[in-house]
């Protein structure tokens, strides 16, 4: 008899690979509502999104023309790039519900 070779089974992980989260914080520079809306956003990713995000925050003060790739019209703006679809919140992020709602990370009750 001869000796066959054993496929060893795939392993598959029981858990869908976590998505990375892309966000844009657009502010005018660092007045009391754009610091307020940063604080508030970190401290959301802190919690829900465990490490797995990047914050990009743009002073339209400096670079006004990166207003026009996100269709800008009011500040501060939060847009989700990634995952897909875009989405974007105004405001200072304090309601905390509003904003996980807004970015999909909790259907609305």
């Amino acid at each position: 008899m001869k000796a066959q070779a054993m496929k060893r089974p795939t392993l598959v992980s029981s858990r869908p690979k976590e998505k990375f989260w892309q966000l844009r914080l657009y502010v005018a520079g660092q007045t009391p509502k754009s610091l307020e809306a940063f604080s508030n956003l970190k401290t959301i990713c802190e919690t829900h999104l465990n490490g797995r995000y990047r914050i990009e925050v743009i002073d339209l003060l400096e670079n006004p023309h990166l207003s026009k790739g996100d269709q800008i019209l009011a500040i501060p703006t939060l847009v989700r790039k990634l995952p897909q679809p875009v989405r974007k919140i105004i405001g200072d992020l304090s309601d905390v519900n509003r904003v996980l709602v807004g970015l999909d990370l909790r259907a609305a009750d």
